[in-house]
């Protein structure tokens, strides 16, 4: 039989060799037919402690660990940017340029007449 992979976003990496990955699927309501989401959480063994809260990663179902981990850590997924990664790049985006200080202003006021004057 072959072991289930799912994908999920760690929401706990506090834990020792252990993280918290919860699992997102969309499921169709039986009554009223809107596609709501229904999330559970998992604990995978994390032997490194190489991942951290915010990674998008890959778990596979493994034999008991302990008494809740039952699953194992394969990887980062290539599911796309985390949510960390993207608050790290919104922050980097360059500032605008400061507007024209009234100084600057003046000057360009005083030159137009100037302009006005001689013609």
């Amino acid at each position: 039989m072959p072991k289930r992979v799912l994908t999920g976003t760690i929401v706990s990496d506090k834990t020792d060799k252990t993280v918290v990955v919860r699992v997102e699927r969309r499921v169709k309501h039986p009554l009223y037919g809107k596609i709501i989401k229904r999330s559970k959480k998992y604990h995978a063994h994390d032997e490194g402690n190489e991942f951290k809260e915010g990674q998008i990663v890959r778990i596979e179902e493994t034999r008991p660990i302990s008494k809740l981990k039952t699953w194992r850590v394969l990887g980062v997924s290539d599911a796309g940017v985390t949510k960390a990664e993207e608050k790290s790049a919104s922050k980097a985006k360059p500032k605008k340029a400061p507007k024209a200080s009234e100084p600057e202003v003046a000057e360009t006021a005083e030159t137009a007449e100037a302009e006005t004057a001689e013609a």
